[in-house]
């Protein structure tokens, strides 16, 4: 029995491979007789249709905006060192950073010990070269009038020696008198002449100790300008910054302690490309004063300030390329030095010119426009700027034709597509502002209270919008974003 049931087992295996095979060779069978009929035809193709968004190109005038991107400077920093050395023995309150100081107003003050002492020291050298100056005055005065006293003696002697002569000659006098009134006449010239001596010497004495006096006095000046040293003041209103001093710190001659910033003459430098640079010069090839827009994007909130392009760098500097320029900021609310900000310039007005997407041009320089039976045709356009996400073009025979507004690899010239012209009513506008519940609320306005890059009166801003109703949606998704970074 077992025998029997293997036999039919396997022949029913044997029966179903045949029929398989035979159920296999007709299939191949009849797919290639399908070839075969179909060799003899031709392939008949279907052309695709791509869906594209078009929109109408308007020409007209439009104002270019030259976009850069700068740092926030400062028109006057100085940077504060030690006078002189020593000890700093008194610091003012406001010597911190970001203090808020006014010009003269005493910073910090160094031991002045030493200083005071070689200044005594030179007011009293001072005094003994008074002294010795009036001393030789009057030695001086002395000394002319005896050399006064020496010539009215030798005038008598003189007289003297007249009236023995003239006694002799009338045989009254005898020879003797003469000859000692001519002896005492000599000895009284000879005391004049040692009159003058000694009055030289007291006229020479008297111009030694005045220019004794001078260097005294010079000396004394000296003294007080190195007293004055150890105090520090500041030279104008400013703010200080990168402070490193502390209150008994000994300090070493022309020693940085810090910054003196004055926050009231911000501008802000940019750099620009050459072509750039051209295209704002005027017809004779300088630089106008043209007006800037300042902005700097913290959290969605844009600080903005109005600035005045003022002047470009003398020098391209090494490995730099381009133009720097500078722009003084007439309203700095918010800014700070060293920000990184957005500059926005206007250019002068073109005209016959299309704004459209960027994505719209190709980099061959051509746009899609679309022609006969929806078919895109590609048309050389020129290039005139790039603002943002879009581009001003200029193109002949243009005006009012439909171009696509986002190129594809699968859209080219001579492709039929199915426009799509899409209509601002039709797409829902996106709310400005927005309501928050009280814990995603309480989670911003902490975020915001415990950023210390945050400027003061910035936060203050974002603060008190973050306490209204409605917040606006787009600082919301930025202080999110920033939390979640």
């Amino acid at each position: 029995m077992r025998f029997l049931g293997r036999a039919l087992i396997g022949l029913f295996l044997t029966a179903a491979t045949v029929g398989l095979l035979a159920l296999a060779g007709y299939t191949t069978y009849g797919a290639l007789q399908a070839r075969w009929a179909d060799e003899g035809r031709p392939a008949q193709g279907r052309e695709r249709v791509f869906a594209a968004e078009v929109a109408p190109l308007v020409f007209g005038q439009e104002t270019p905006v030259l976009t850069a991107f700068g740092e926030i400077r400062s028109r006057r920093t100085l940077e504060l060192r030690a006078p002189a050395e020593g000890t700093v023995v008194e610091l003012a309150e406001v010597f911190e950073e970001g203090g808020a100081v006014e010009a003269g107003e005493l910073l910090l003050r160094i031991d002045p010990a030493e200083a005071q002492s070689a200044r005594d020291t030179a007011a009293a050298d001072l005094r003994d070269a008074e002294n010795e100056l009036a001393e030789a005055t009057r030695a001086l005065e002395l000394a002319e009038e005896e050399v006064d006293a020496a010539r009215m003696q030798a005038e008598l002697r003189a007289r003297a020696l007249d009236r023995a002569q003239d006694l002799a000659e009338r045989g009254v006098g005898s020879t003797a008198a003469v000859e000692t009134a001519e002896l005492a006449e000599a000895t009284a010239n000879q005391q004049i002449l040692a009159q003058r001596r000694a009055l030289a010497q007291a006229e020479a004495r008297v111009d030694s100790a005045g220019t004794a006096l001078e260097r005294r006095r010079i000396a004394l000046a000296e003294a007080e300008r190195r007293l004055a040293q150890t105090e520090l003041r500041a030279e104008f209103d400013g703010v200080l910054t990168d402070v490193d001093v502390a209150a008994g710190r000994l300090l070493n001659r022309n020693e940085r302690l810090a910054a003196l910033i004055d926050a009231d003459a911000l501008e802000v430098a940019f750099r620009i490309s050459t072509a750039q640079y051209i295209r704002l010069l005027d017809e004779d090839g300088t630089l106008p004063r043209l007006p800037v827009q300042v902005v700097l994007d913290v959290f969605g909130l844009d600080v903005q300030a109005e600035a005045t392009l003022t002047r470009e760098s003398g020098a391209v500097e090494e490995g730099q390329s381009g133009r720097l320029l500078f722009a003084r900021i007439d309203t700095f609310r918010g800014l700070r030095v060293g920000d990184f900000v957005r500059v926005e310039v206007e250019e002068a007005p073109l005209t016959g010119v299309a704004r459209i997407p960027a994505t719209a041009l190709g980099s061959d320089g051509q746009v899609l426009a679309l022609g006969e039976d929806n078919v895109l045709e590609a048309v050389e356009v020129e290039l005139l700027r790039r603002q943002g996400d879009d581009v001003l073009i200029r193109g002949p025979g243009l005006n009012g034709r439909d171009v696509v507004l986002t190129r594809t690899p699968v859209l080219g010239d001579g492709i039929r597509i199915n426009p799509i012209r899409p209509e601002a009513a039709d797409a829902p506008e996106e709310p400005d502002t927005i309501a928050l519940d009280p814990d995603r609320r309480a989670r911003l306005i902490a975020f915001v209270e415990g950023n210390n890059f945050i400027p003061s009166d910035v936060r203050e801003r974002l603060l008190r919008q973050l306490n209204e109703e409605e917040v606006p949606l787009r600082m919301v998704n930025r202080l999110e974003a920033r939390m979640g970074s």
